[in-house]
């Protein structure tokens, strides 16, 4: 709205930064930790950017003082990161790993001493390989049960420190590229019934944990991160508005609405019992999940990018196709569902190498949308800019592609919040650099560069980026330095 003027954000707004274990973390078998799913995938010939694997990762596991130290540096106000489920059960339930619980603990208890919030994610795609052995993860009604006493676990050991809980992380990535695509584990192609199935399992996990966390007591912050994607109609063609509300019903509200009103979209679901394809409910799942979203107090949101929608036809374009994972520009194909929608490229927007739209206003029509439909607070749980960073011989890295980059998105966030959204935090994607998971080493997202490659062997030391220093400020204004 042009009479909207920001000067600056809320006071108490968490600004933030954000990780995931598997990509961190490395130690892959230190002290106890159990194999997970992603452990046994990389290992799969073809299936990673030049066979890179989490084994050591940038080795966040010994030198978690270190990266915390800089953060505190930085002036963060929230970290978010992940707790690995193997490393607590190392077989997925049963015996505890007493060496687990201790690294979670000291990890919080440093980002406290430095008046860090601790923002702690439950979920982040690392699935315990034990209990795929046993009966495939999330294929089978058992995991919620395991789910279950694994979060419990976590919130009676951390509950009293941590106010902030994600649950899951990206519930509809992990699920579609694990058994639409076979890009993540379990790597199944087109296993449409099971996808819509493994889904439900997981809204059953996230929504049986929210109900256990209120009944132990506590009273914090609790919900789900969904990777969010708005999308635009190509143009005012009613056929091409259609194709647009289908693809938000099957792409973005069937997350959406399980999470905050606890039901699944009625068009969606029609269109699904049609194929074959729907979820099979039990008795009372319904009633748990409306239950739960009486008790969650945020929407998650990693936003990266939006997308255009337009009609697709019968013989159109398929949802399976190349998918730039190389950094090569322009190598990924447009997708959709045939007789559906289809997404083509946004003419008015610029992309990433990785050819990811590059959209600061789609966080506000994000913010916007979740607002109005939902009426709930929204926590950024990621948003950040892969790119290819290279350090000079004086070891300084400029990056000012990404400070521009943060920049709009965190104007447009601004306005967003002048416009009526309650926003919490804003976490970028991500603190340090890491593993990105089909990509490796070489698609560079954190303030602080980690000297690897693919290959092993590199110093792991690190090196504040231009863009560190930059964020350092934003922190320090309370973001009306991006407004002056």
């Amino acid at each position: 709205m042009e009479e909207t003027k920001v000067t600056s954000f809320p006071e108490g707004f968490l600004w933030g930064s954000a990780s995931a274990a598997y990509q961190i973390e490395g130690g892959y078998d230190a002290d106890g930790k159990g194999m997970t799913n992603w452990d046994h995938f990389v290992r799969i010939p073809g299936k990673t950017y030049k066979a890179t694997t989490g084994d050591v990762a940038v080795d966040h596991y010994h030198r978690y003082k270190e990266d915390i130290a800089l953060m505190a540096e930085m002036g963060l106000k929230t970290y978010r990161f992940s707790i690995a489920w193997a490393r607590i059960y190392p077989q997925g339930k049963g015996e505890v790993n007493p060496k687990g619980i201790a690294f979670y603990e000291n990890i919080i208890d440093e980002c406290l001493k430095h008046n860090i919030e601790p923002m702690v994610t439950v979920f982040h795609w690392d699935l315990p390989q034990a209990l795929v052995d046993a009966y495939g993860g999330w294929e089978n009604e058992q995991i919620i049960e395991d789910y279950v006493n694994y979060a419990k676990t976590l919130f009676n050991h951390y509950g009293d420190k941590v106010k902030y809980w994600i649950t899951l992380n990206e519930q509809n990535i992990f699920t579609s590229l694990g058994w639409l695509t076979a890009m993540h584990p379990p790597g199944k192609f087109d296993d449409q019934k099971m996808f819509y199935q493994v889904n439900h399992h997981a809204f059953m996990a996230h929504a049986k944990a929210v109900l256990e966390y209120r009944n132990m007591g506590y009273k914090g912050q609790i919900g789900a991160s969904f990777a969010y994607t708005p999308s635009y109609a190509m143009d005012c063609k009613p056929e091409n508005a259609m194709a647009k509300a289908n693809y938000d019903d099957l792409k973005n509200y069937w997350w959406m609405d399980v999470y905050a009103y606890g039901r699944y979209p009625k068009a969606a679901m029609a269109y699904l019992k049609k194929k074959g394809v729907a979820p099979e409910m039990k008795e009372g799942d319904e009633e748990t999940l409306k239950a739960a979203a009486k008790e969650i107090t945020f929407m998650g949101v990693n936003y990266y990018q939006s997308c255009v929608c337009e009609y697709n036809p019968l013989d159109g374009v398929t949802p399976y196709g190349t998918m730039n994972t190389t950094g090569v520009k322009g190598t990924s194909q447009v997708l959709g569902v045939p007789g559906i929608y289809k997404n083509p490229a946004n003419p008015y927007l610029r992309t990433t190498d990785w050819d990811w739209i590059i959209d600061p206003t789609g966080l506000q029509f994000c913010c916007r949308e979740i607002t109005s439909r939902y009426g709930l607070p929204i926590i950024i749980s990621e948003n950040g800019l892969g790119a290819f960073d290279k350090k000079e011989e004086d070891n300084r890295i400029h990056d000012d592609y990404r400070i521009h980059y943060l920049q709009e998105h965190i104007k447009k966030l601004g306005e967003a919040i002048e416009e009526g959204c309650e926003v919490i935090a804003y976490c970028t994607w991500s603190f340090t650099d890491l593993l990105s998971w089909l990509n490796g080493y070489q698609k560079r997202y954190g303030f602080v560069y980690v000297d690897r490659e693919e290959e092993e062997g590199a110093s792991m030391n690190r090196y504040k980026k231009d863009s560190y220093y930059w964020y350092q400020k934003v922190i320090e204004t309370n973001g009306a330095c991006l407004f002056e």
